[in-house]
């Protein structure tokens, strides 16, 4: 097994771990690859902040406290998706590789696992007293838009009016505020969830003038959303975060641990929102829920029009009770201030 870090990333196997895990440190060191995938190389991200596979990592969006990586033939796989991976790759040799082949080489059960195992693995750390990593922070801190490593190559793509938008950077103080207003459809089964709950919105109107403010934090790298609704007779206020999970895919949570979960893509023309399900978040474990059956499935637009405004909208819709919300008009940047963190 090779554990040099110095030789070339486009070939074998590269795998990133934490090094101060007694779980992850065990894993490395236990995996076995097959002759036919070629050597396999360990990358401790506590002690190689600079090694070409970290700053890769920290470039696609990868957040390693979140889980290990695991590159193989110029894609690399996080979470859930490098424990499926290891599967695959690894050898029949040792108890360890045939128990990970055995368990982890079907993806559902990847997927349901892996959350109690990085549950684990954060308690242990916690137990010894040790700190996160914090590759994303320490990478992006003032420096590229949160949603930089979430359109890719396409991020240089974006009009400047989308760009600005999100220009938000993780872990600062910047600010972009949008101004606009909306055609607003709420269902009455909406309405009573809504008020229950203190997620999303309760009432219906047209032209309803909306500002929305978008920031960060300086111990964050989400992207939060402050949305204020001046019906009349009253403003309402809607408060939510969105996560980044890896390459186009985020969370956005609304109260009580309750996330959609989507992906952000760019076809040239507009950015298109789809909907990848629900999750509930636990202990920090995003465990998917059966929430479209109730309320839908959510899609969203945004279109630029012009260099400082963009068109939007969002609506979710069930296959068989029809719209539960839905939302439609145009707003415009009013504020962009990105300030450097001192």
């Amino acid at each position: 097994m090779a554990k040099t870090d110095t030789q070339s990333l486009e070939g074998d196997v590269w795998f990133a771990y934490d090094g101060e895990c007694p779980i992850c440190t065990f894993a490395a060191n236990a995996l076995q690859i097959r002759k036919a995938a070629g050597a396999l190389h360990l990358v401790n991200a506590r002690d190689n902040a600079a090694h070409p596979l970290i700053q890769e990592i920290n470039a696609l969006g990868f957040d390693l406290d979140d889980g290990m990586v695991l590159k193989f033939q110029g894609e690399c796989y996080h979470g859930e998706d490098a424990l499926h991976m290891m599967a695959l790759l690894g050898s029949s040799s040792g108890w360890f590789n045939r128990v990970n082949a055995l368990l982890f080489r079907s993806k559902p059960i990847a997927r349901f696992c892996y959350p109690a195992m990085r549950g684990t693995r954060n308690l242990l750390l916690r137990l010894k007293g040790i700190s996160r990593i914090r590759n994303l922070q320490n990478h992006n801190a003032g420096g590229e838009p949160i949603f930089r490593a979430v359109f890719g190559e396409d991020w240089d793509r974006l009009p400047k009016v989308m760009r600005d938008h999100y220009a938000v950077r993780p872990f600062s103080d910047d600010v972009v505020v949008v101004e606009g207003a909306l055609d607003i459809e709420v269902s009455p089964f909406m309405k009573i969830m809504s008020r229950l709950s203190g997620m999303l919105i309760s009432r219906s109107g047209e032209n309803v003038p909306v500002t929305v403010t978008f920031t960060s934090g300086r111990d964050t790298a989400d992207f939060h959303f402050d949305r204020v609704f001046r019906f009349p007779g009253g403003n309402q206020r809607f408060r939510s975060r969105m996560t980044h999970i890896g390459g186009n895919e985020l969370v956005e949570f609304m109260g009580f641990g309750i996330g959609w979960k989507m992906s952000y893509g760019w076809d040239s023309e507009k950015i298109i929102l789809s909907d990848r399900g629900y999750v509930w978040s636990i202990f920090g474990f995003h465990i998917p829920v059966p929430l479209g059956l109730i309320i839908g499935k959510v899609e969203a637009e945004e279109t630029p029009v012009s260099e400082n405004k963009f068109t939007m909208w969002t609506h979710i819709r069930h296959p068989w009770f029809g719209t539960s919300l839905a939302y439609a008009g145009t707003f415009e940047i009013v504020e962009v201030t990105c300030q450097d963190p001192s």
